[in-house]
């Protein structure tokens, strides 16, 4: 089956966060073709506030069961250097958080009340389920909230170049909770702030994760027409 956008808005509506990938190589080419095209991103007087470490082979193992390990050992340990997240949820942002999980959960047939299997599913992040590709993102900790805001055009840029090349996606802030841990098996700097991974490869169209969908506010939700 044909897995490659062939527009601009089909590499928009079919990219999703893929939660399962085939067991099958990306080339490097591939890669660097795609950050070739992501480095076009506009930045605040071209600043282009990113740094990108790309993992394959033993070095994504190794990184990942260092995490996973750490997970087992002392899973409240985790911290990361910004807020993602507001401290307190509120509407409609916390409804839209509860119907994201408790829809992964029930594609996967996770029940409420199995910890368990929902702390293994949690786990997969840190193995970029199962994807041959891994990338770590960061940015230099001096530069402000405008480079923030470029960082993540420059994501989405990887995101959809990856869908032209048949290759599905899935950031993953989870990454940023595990910095220290990242420090001590890539050569990242303290000068820099790890602010999520990515998981890239080929799409497991079959697994359920990837079958269910989120819903997006239609535009009339988020938007005032003015002058018109």
């Amino acid at each position: 089956m044909n897995d490659i956008a062939t527009s601009i808005d089909d590499a928009i509506t079919s990219r999703h966060s893929v939660r399962a990938f085939l067991d099958q190589p990306v080339s490097r080419e591939s890669i660097e073709h795609i950050l070739n095209m992501a480095r076009y991103a506009p930045s605040g007087t071209n600043t282009q506030p990113w740094q990108v470490y790309v993992l394959a082979g033993e070095i994504k193992t190794a990184l990942s069961a260092a995490i996973l390990a750490e997970l087992e050992a002392n899973p409240e340990a985790e911290e990361r250097e910004y807020e993602y997240y507001p401290t307190e949820w509120f509407e409609p942002y916390l409804g839209r958080r509860r119907a994201c999980g408790w829809g992964l959960y029930g594609a996967l047939g996770i029940q409420r009340g199995e910890n368990a299997r929902m702390h293994e599913q949690r786990a997969r992040n840190y193995t970029f389920f199962d994807a041959p590709i891994g990338l770590i993102i960061t940015i230099e900790r001096r530069l402000n909230i405008g480079s923030w805001m470029d960082l993540g055009m420059f994501l989405q840029n990887i995101m959809l170049s990856a869908r032209g090349q048949g290759l599905h996606s899935c950031p993953q802030a989870a990454f940023a909770n595990y910095h220290r841990l990242i420090r001590d098996h890539l050569p990242v700097p303290d000068e820099e702030i790890v602010v999520c991974g990515m998981a890239i490869g080929y799409r497991d169209a079959r697994a359920p994760e990837n079958i269910w969908r989120t819903d997006r506010a239609p535009v009339a939700s988020f938007t005032r027409w003015l002058g018109f």
